[in-house]
């Protein structure tokens, strides 16, 4: 209940934000794709629309289904909101930006890649964007971004037992709470395709 009342806190500023500020006539939207993760089948898409002439409102998901890499678990499943300001004008040149983000996960953390320990859980995340847009075509733009900031995860960890063979038992010694990391880390970034709808 507190981490939905948190996620609430943080989408709000943004849902204000879009309905004081959005364009009066219909807005111009792209719809995007992530060709930087396509190679590894880790689906990153979305869609931005124009708020104001300097504003826009992007929304994208991220989905990386595998459920073992080399042995470890790499399953992902994020969305983020985000309002970014052009510099120049929307959807051309360098922007900056603000976001929040939901994430499920089920993963072997980079510090037990040597184990076959791994955790499943859930975070939230807030920080911010750096970017550059490329107006490609009349309706195609290039759009190169890094974010990161603040994650909290919430997580149980894992590891198979020894009898039987299959069994899965959690690793901490409290056993009945969730166990907390919070780091500031990068947790989006890539090369976007945008594709002008109207």
């Amino acid at each position: 209940m507190k981490t939905a009342k948190i996620i609430l806190f943080l989408f709000l500023p943004i849902a204000i934000f879009a309905q004081n500020n959005v364009e009066r006539k219909f807005p111009e939207i792209y719809v995007k794709g992530n060709v930087l993760t396509l190679p590894a089948l880790i689906f990153n898409a979305g869609a931005e629309c124009k708020l104001a002439p300097k504003y826009t409102l992007q929304a994208d998901v991220l989905v990386s289904p595998w459920r073992s890499v080399n042995g470890h678990h790499f399953q992902i499943y994020m969305g983020h909101t985000e309002v970014r300001y052009y510099f120049k004008q929307a959807f051309k040149g360098w922007y900056a930006g603000l976001n929040v983000g939901f994430g499920l996960f089920d993963i072997t953390k980079w510090n037990y890649l040597k184990s076959k320990k791994y955790q499943r859980g859930f975070n939230y995340m807030l920080g911010g964007v750096v970017g550059y847009q490329y107006q490609w075509s009349k309706k195609w733009n290039i759009d190169l971004f890094l974010g990161g900031g603040s994650s909290q995860g919430f997580y149980h960890g894992y590891e198979p037992a020894d009898n039987p063979p299959s069994f899965i038992r959690r690793y901490e010694v409290h056993s009945g709470k969730w166990n907390l990391s919070g780091e500031w880390i990068p947790y989006r970034g890539g090369i976007m395709l945008s594709y002008k709808l109207n």
